[in-house]
């Protein structure tokens, strides 16, 4: 079998491609191809950056003669920047190419500024993995790639023992960094025109950025007694924050596929999002989702005060992620199909 370098940041770094890379080494391609996790970025100080690029390219130097196959995870300006290096290298020892795009902003579109930086590695890419049939759409506009060079895979549930009714406390939990594009303070505004109508229930932050920014935005709506902000958490803490969730909300501008949300279905949790990324290509509003337009902090109102009070609606809601979870994406359904790209490039 074909011996893949995955080129990424590290397994201590925060967010979202370190989670789907964690899950995708719980697949059976992950053994069967002979996986090995290149890392190259931290998060810290600029030192730590910089050991962790140096050290990582040494380990793709070493590897890279006795690789078939080079799988590289790229997302914005900063990461494809220090990702270039490694494709072209890829290509000049004729290695095959995997780019996996995980974005969730326009810098590769049509008038976005950082779209040559992009092209390199799309053109000459032996396949493209998108998040999303809105992604393949963009990309292929931009970049008129051909047909089978792309290939949709959405990001996997995490597998976890999924919460049961009496765990849930009266809560709506945000997981992801405080920063006005995730639209936490969105959520802040819109929890407060409903909280007079339940007094039992209470608003969680989970995530690092805006801290101090949202309790001053607390403060000032007067809601410093119903908004608990966590701060940046995993493992045990955050599997009991989303264990004992009743409901998980996102309200982003952008996104590419959120790992947030795909948490929250894997706990089973109904969740309250807005139709961006790769959210289009499955959630419907009041079927499997509650959506509602990015910034309509009144419409999201509307959407938590639905599900809080109607107790059908919210079973018919936690059904459906449940579905989410066991089936459409499913872990091993996604490594799969994962093993699949990679016997394709044999």
């Amino acid at each position: 079998m074909p011996k893949v370098l995955v080129v990424a940041t590290s397994h201590k770094t925060r967010g979202g491609i370190t989670s789907v890379i964690k899950a995708h080494e719980t697949g059976r391609q992950w053994k069967q191809f002979h996986c090995h996790w290149v890392q190259t970025h931290r998060d810290g100080p600029s030192w730590r950056k910089i050991m962790y690029f140096l050290l990582g390219m040494i380990d793709y130097l070493i590897r890279l003669p006795f690789c078939d196959i080079v799988h590289i995870h790229t997302a914005d300006y900063g990461t494809e920047k220090r990702k270039r290096i490694f494709a072209w290298l890829s290509k000049l020892f004729r290695k095959k190419l995997i780019v996996h795009l995980h974005s969730s902003g326009p810098e590769f579109s049509i008038g976005g500024q950082y779209r040559d930086l992009y092209r390199y590695s799309f053109t000459h890419a032996d396949k493209v993995i998108l998040l999303s049939n809105t992604w393949r759409e963009e990309v292929t506009r931009v970049f008129h790639l051909p047909e089978d060079k792309m290939k949709v895979l959405y990001n996997p549930c995490p597998i976890v023992k999924p919460s049961e009714a009496e765990e849930r406390e009266s809560y709506i939990l945000f997981a992801g960094t405080l920063t006005h594009r995730k639209g936490y303070d969105d959520l802040i505004k819109a929890f407060a025109l409903i909280a007079d109508r339940f007094p039992l229930w209470r608003l969680k932050l989970a995530g690092n950025g805006e801290i101090e920014e949202g309790k001053h935005l607390v403060r000032e709506l007067g809601m410093s007694d119903r908004v608990d902000f966590l701060g940046w958490i995993n493992g045990e803490a955050k599997e009991c924050a989303f264990r004992h969730a009743s409901i998980y909300c996102l309200p982003s501008y952008s996104e590419g596929f959120p790992m947030g949300v795909l948490d929250a279905w894997a706990y089973h949790l109904p969740v309250v999002t807005t139709p961006v990324g790769g959210l289009p290509d499955v959630a419907i509003d009041g079927e499997n989702t509650m959506l509602f337009s990015p910034g309509d902090i009144k419409e999201l109102s509307e959407k938590l005060n639905m599900l809080m009070s109607d107790r059908l609606l919210y079973k018919k809601i936690s059904n459906a992620s449940i579905w989410f979870a066991e089936h459409k994406f499913n872990v091993f359904q996604i490594t799969t199909e994962l093993g699949q790209i990679y016997g394709s490039l044999k």
